[in-house]
């Protein structure tokens, strides 16, 4: 019998490894290169930045959500580990563990929020300097334009300004397109700055045609966003879901062995290791996949 348990065990980590090591890669990918590799990581950004903007958007946790948060995840947790080890201290401190690791999911989330709203707002910014543009002709007229409609949110409307101030300065947009480069790594970004650049310096044949192409290329990546935001968003809830339920996978356990059996198993050492591994890999491919969805995103 103890056999077979060890065997049953190892058959149920295996699968969970297989698995998730699989779908961790698929979700790697799919985050990667889905919609024509749209998102990439953005630059890093400061968590207190980022936790400022999230709560002027409105969508930070209350106090009652986070409370609700907590007790979902411990009643969660508290349940899964009695029904694997029925031993209230092992459940007390996966419980304790696990409320440590609450804020690290919520910095995860406001990331997310963060890098969209970013995304959205280089969207305004593309788009409307486009305008600008065909009609004054010049790229620092054009973001002038941009600046004064108040359209942009911070941070990106500040440095907006500073790409105007720099360029006075500087007598050429060289440093400015160099400096939101930099702060902003996406390709519409980059290909637009040369565009203007190219037109600014060199001159262009055409103009109103090439900026319209430009506008056309902006509609169809946002288009990509957002489809693949949605996409991404149903994989999430399959993701959870499918970990949920190989959490499960001891009922099935206890079911073909006998309750009485499998708690005089739990006395075997070597079974409660075997346990705990089951309960830490598929936790370790939950928080990896989390990690996944909230943090490559936001960047084509």
């Amino acid at each position: 019998m103890t056999l077979f348990i060890f065997i049953l065990i190892a058959i149920i980590m295996l699968f969970i490894v297989v698995y998730r090591k699989r779908n961790g890669e698929n979700v790697y990918k799919y985050i990667i290169n889905s919609a024509g590799d749209i998102y990439n990581r953005y630059a890093p950004y400061s968590y207190k930045t980022v936790k400022e903007k999230v709560k002027e958007m409105g969508q930070d946790y209350t106090i009652r959500q986070y409370v609700t948060e907590v007790l979902g995840f411990s009643a969660f947790t508290g349940i899964i580990t009695y029904l694997y080890f029925y031993n209230l201290i092992i459940s007390a401190i996966y419980i304790v563990v696990v409320i440590m690791f609450i804020p690290y999911l919520n910095y995860l989330r406001c990331k997310r929020l963060y890098s969209e709203f970013i995304f959205e707002q280089i969207q305004v910014y593309t788009t409307n300097t486009i305008m600008e543009f065909a009609t004054t002709q010049a790229f620092v007229k054009s973001l002038e334009g941009v600046y004064e409609s108040n359209i942009l949110e911070e941070p990106v409307k500040t440095d907006v300004k500073i790409m105007i101030d720099m360029a006075y300065d500087n007598g050429t947009i060289d440093e400015s397109i160099k400096f939101f480069n930099n702060k902003y790594d996406y390709n519409i970004v980059r290909n637009m700055h040369q565009l203007f650049y190219q037109i600014t310096n060199e001159g262009a044949r055409d103009a109103g045609e090439t900026l319209d192409n430009m506008s056309n290329d902006i509609d169809m990546l946002v288009e990509s966003v957002y489809r693949d935001r949605i996409d991404r968003s149903a994989f999430h809830k399959k993701f959870l879901q499918f970990g949920i339920v190989l959490y499960l996978m001891i009922m099935l356990v206890q079911f073909l062995l006998g309750h009485d059996s499998y708690i005089q198993l739990l006395n075997d050492p070597l079974v409660m290791i075997l346990l705990h591994l089951v309960v830490l890999i598929n936790s370790f491919f939950l928080l990896r996949g989390e990690k996944y969805y909230n943090e490559d995103v936001g960047a084509e």
